[in-house]
């Protein structure tokens, strides 16, 4: 059976992600090395680094954010068609606050979405009463997340219970999964916590890592439905 359209659109969508991540993380690398060189203030080096990734991150949140409002469909401003919306909303960003303002005489939809952190996002749908329709006769291929779990190969007793979406495979799923465990204590929230004397070690970085950063290539934290371990190289 051929493997369905979407699969490839969303794997092309991963690989453009990973070289925009792997970008801003040379510029980062980069910032790291010349910064000291330039500005003899240690203090104000952290600054104008920490302003940096805080920047690239929130713009690179914002544009994720955008595209989803683009890709929601909306055939009217109807209570159904709206608690839908919503739902979707709720379904991708968890425990999120969404609030939705149907503006009538406009024929759109205000979006606004505050995460746990304080962040918050806006952003506006407009009405395409084709949408419907369109939906209906050819649905929008999403991969489903489904049991990845893991283990060292020091310590195969020891399991943690991941996910993936459903286009990856564990090989791919296991390089992604070390690509993020290398971003993140490259990045400077990583970084501080060496500084801490936090181990550099896989137990920390899974407990530690940022939920997002799993998500953006296909991963997440728990899933509890069983299946066959997937035993991850060991670093040297």
């Amino acid at each position: 059976m051929p493997a369905p359209a979407g699969g490839e659109n969303d794997a092309i969508l991963i690989m453009k992600k990973e070289n925009k991540k792997n970008t801003e993380t040379q510029l980062l690398q980069l910032l790291k090395k010349v910064l000291p060189r330039a500005v003899s203030d240690a203090a104000l080096v952290d600054k104008i680094y920490d302003e940096v990734e805080r920047e690239l991150r929130s713009k690179s949140r914002v544009t994720a954010f955008d595209k989803f409002c683009s890709k929601v469909e909306l055939p009217d401003l109807e209570p159904k068609s709206i608690d839908g919306v919503k739902k979707q909303f709720e379904a991708t960003f968890g425990e999120a606050e969404v609030t939705l303002k149907p503006d009538r005489k406009e024929k759109t939809l205000a979006v606004e979405v505050g995460l746990a952190d304080g962040t918050q996002f806006s952003g506006e749908i407009l009405v395409d009463p084709n949408a419907k329709a369109a939906g209906e006769e050819e649905p929008e291929f999403k991969p489903k997340f489904i049991p990845f779990p893991v283990c060292l190969p020091g310590d195969k007793e020891l399991i943690w219970e991941l996910a993936k979406i459903e286009t990856l495979t564990n090989e791919e799923a296991a390089i992604a999964l070390t690509k993020i465990e290398d971003e993140f204590w490259g990045s400077k929230t990583g970084q501080k916590l060496l500084r801490d004397r936090v181990e550099r070690s896989f137990p920390e970085f899974i407990s530690r890592v940022p939920s997002g950063m799993l998500t953006e290539l296909g991963l997440k934290r728990h899933y509890k439905t069983p299946e066959a371990i997937k035993a991850l190289r060991a670093k040297h």
